[in-house]
């Protein structure tokens, strides 16, 4: 089991709840875009975001961002990205950063190394020790011939020993890769290396259509290991995507809890009705039903969307809610009783009156 380190409010570490991370994409110096793009996050589920600080600008826009959140009732961590400036780093926790991530490779000297870990250890802020293929050092390119699992792990343990021969062990430890093979195996050598949480995800991962595969079997196959203690999913799109599918991953995974349980046949040669558009109707709905589900304390809901009026309850008779589509009509059903047969248009806006009437 991993160490316990506290970003702002949030524990990660030592069994507790996998936290999910997701970065603001807008521009560093535009507070009101900060605050309004973290608080839509937040309120999507996201449990620490992360913001870049490439200049002294940003850093001051940083403390601005995080005093007024905190103003208006939004506590999230955040965390300051850094890359190759130490005074950025130490401005950042100054200006009030829960966690800053840098690769002391590119920090500079031990010196500069060692300010950064003065201003970190004064205030008990964390530091993410991250490095990528991408940014691996030369000598470690040259020693194994190229980018490899080998080298991103050795990187990494070496990169925290700098830290920890400064006296500070309140770390956490991220090796990321675009490569889902290599990333796995990283991970497999760095956690025979240290016991720091390590942060999870697969870097530049790509849109969303294949970023999410990618994230999935990259992720899934590290959490299903025991690896991971915050995560986050890296898409190009909307930071909102990273959030949704990183609950829809841990929720699958068991690791967070799941409210409602949707499962859709395939369709065949019977189905009458355009079932792809229902079922995503469907689950756009139960979507914002979820979260008032988790919110009340309600049990979780299992629906099944089927194609086929002949079979579709029986198939699905442990749904405790259900729809199967005929010839411009539908029938609802409920633990594979057949409760009513109504038109098309009708379909869902009566099985989500059904449960409406029967779950809250």
């Amino acid at each position: 089991m991993s160490d316990i380190v506290k970003i702002g409010k949030v524990t990660i570490g030592g069994g507790n709840p996998i936290a999910i991370q997701s970065m603001a994409n807008v521009d560093p110096h535009d507070k009101q875009a900060l605050i309004a793009q973290v608080k839509r996050l937040a309120d999507k589920g996201c449990d620490i975001m992360r913001l870049t600080v490439p200049d002294m600008e940003a850093a001051e826009t940083f403390g601005i961002v995080k005093r007024e959140l905190v103003t208006e009732g939004y506590d999230i961590p955040l965390v300051a990205d850094i890359h190759f400036d130490y005074k950025l780093a130490i401005a950042a926790i100054e200006n009030g950063a829960d966690k800053i991530r840098i690769n002391p490779g590119n920090i500079g000297s031990i010196d500069r190394v060692r300010e950064v870990v003065k201003a970190a250890s004064e205030r008990q802020v964390p530091i993410r020790v991250g490095v990528n293929s991408g940014s691996l050092e030369k000598h470690i390119v040259d020693k194994y011939h190229g980018v490899t699992a080998e080298g991103l792990a050795e990187s990494a343990l070496d990169n925290l020993k700098i830290i920890e021969d400064l006296g500070y062990d309140n770390l956490v430890v991220s090796i990321k890769s675009s490569n889902v093979k290599m990333n796995y195996d990283a991970h497999m050598l760095l956690t025979k290396g240290t016991s720091h949480p390590i942060h999870v995800g697969i870097t530049e991962a790509g849109t969303l259509k294949r970023g999410k595969v990618k994230s999935a079997i990259g992720i899934g196959s590290l959490l299903l290991n025991g690896i991971g203690d915050t995560m986050r999913v890296s898409l190009t799109a909307d930071p909102i995507e990273e959030v949704i599918y990183a609950k829809e991953i841990l929720r699958t995974l068991g690791m967070r809890p799941s409210a409602v349980d949707l499962v859709s046949c395939p369709t065949c040669g019977r189905t009458k009705i355009d079932l792809e558009a229902l079922a995503n109707e469907i689950e756009e709905g139960l979507g914002s039903m979820e979260e008032r589900l988790l919110r009340e304390g309600k049990p979780g809901i299992k629906v099944a969307v089927m194609g086929c009026a002949v079979n579709g309850p029986g198939e699905a008779r442990e749904a405790d809610f259900g729809v199967a589509g005929g010839q411009g009509e539908g029938l609802i059903f409920s633990k594979g009783q057949i409760l009513m047969k109504v038109p098309e248009k009708d379909i869902v806006p009566e099985l989500f009156k059904l449960i409406e009437e029967n779950v809250f």
